[in-house]
């Protein structure tokens, strides 16, 4: 494992692992890795490197085995105006989140509330610790998500089940998370980011160009008609006929070897 940049980040760690995964770990645990400005800031220039990195494939955030984020930071949360809540530059850390165009998977342990729901959200694929607990709790604070609670858990979970996380504030446990499809998938704790990681890996070895316009194609179903969707998906799938990946694909299924995707 190497550590890319390490010396420019104090909220997260990042180490390149397998050669084309990324990890970046929160790193607060005293505050129980509550994201403040300055920690969506670091995350966002992790995923700047990995964009920029044709070795990294995909990327894992991970927050440990005790929790994973606690939620925004109540100290800065405090401070805001109503002025200084419309100036605030965090929304566009989190707009850079959600554009992020490589796999990012979130391996969860313990508490994952508030912006650290809302961070699970912006991931495409979540695998969770057994003892894993997710929820929108600031109602309990006079206030309601801003980082996409609001809309991103109603179309993940439905209407009734996001209702209740954020009109109640309520907790939900691993289990419920995974019926729910918020969770992937669910392991022992002490197993979360290492099967994250083998599961980042794999994806890394798929052709880059397909992972990227499949996860594009999926997320535009959140934002257009089915006709619209199915009419961008096939341009997708017209256009990746003509990349050197898609006859690497078949050439290696013939052959019974295992394809040596390049992102061509």
């Amino acid at each position: 494992m190497i550590n890319p940049d390490s010396e420019q980040y104090s909220d997260i760690q990042t180490e390149i692992c397998g050669g084309n995964v990324l990890l970046i770990t929160l790193n607060r645990p005293e505050f129980r890795n509550a994201l403040r400005n300055h920690t969506l800031f670091e995350i966002t220039r992790a995923l700047e490197f990995a964009t920029a990195s044709e070795a990294i494939r995909a990327v894992v955030v991970y927050g440990g085995l005790k929790f994973f984020a606690a939620g925004a930071d109540i100290n800065e949360m405090a401070l805001l105006t109503a002025v200084t809540a419309v100036t605030d530059v965090r929304p566009e850390y989190w707009k850079k989140i959600a554009s992020f165009s490589k796999p990012l998977l979130a391996a969860v342990n313990g508490y994952a509330l508030g912006a650290g729901c809302e961070l699970t959200m912006h991931a495409d694929i979540v695998i969770a610790g057994e003892s894993a607990r997710f929820g929108q709790p600031e109602i309990n604070l006079g206030t309601i998500p801003g980082a996409g609670g609001t809309q991103r858990l109603i179309r993940t979970v439905g209407k009734s089940l996001a209702m209740k996380m954020v009109l109640s504030g309520e907790l939900i446990q691993a289990p419920v998370a995974l019926a729910c499809g918020l969770v992937a998938e669910l392991t022992p704790d002490e197993q979360t980011l290492e099967r994250s990681l083998a599961l980042a890996a794999a994806i890394a070895g798929k052709s880059p160009l397909a992972v990227r316009l499949a996860k594009e194609a999926m997320l535009l179903s959140f934002e257009i008609p089915l006709s619209a969707g199915l009419n961008s998906e096939r341009k997708s799938f017209s256009l990746l006929a003509a990349s050197q990946d898609r006859a690497e694909g078949i050439a290696a299924f013939y052959a019974k070897r295992v394809a040596a995707f390049t992102g061509k």
